[in-house]
């Protein structure tokens, strides 16, 4: 099995758990998505948070869908 094989299955896995368990998808990838804008806010000295917390609002409707 060649990487990309593999890669395949684990993202193919991975669409599987989220179905099954879509309450913990959303809660994970919240988190996830503000820790991220919060590291960028940081890094930025916030001078960018408008910017920011509009890509975490796009970023949370993305992975909403």
């Amino acid at each position: 099995m060649g990487l990309f094989d593999k890669a395949k299955e684990l993202g193919e896995k991975a669409k599987q758990q989220m179905a099954e368990h879509p309450e913990q998808t959303e809660k994970y990838s919240d988190e996830g998505i503000e820790k991220a804008g919060d590291a960028v806010d940081r890094l930025t000295g916030g001078k960018h948070r408008a910017q920011v917390d509009q890509a975490q609002r796009a970023a949370d409707d993305r992975v909403g869908e």
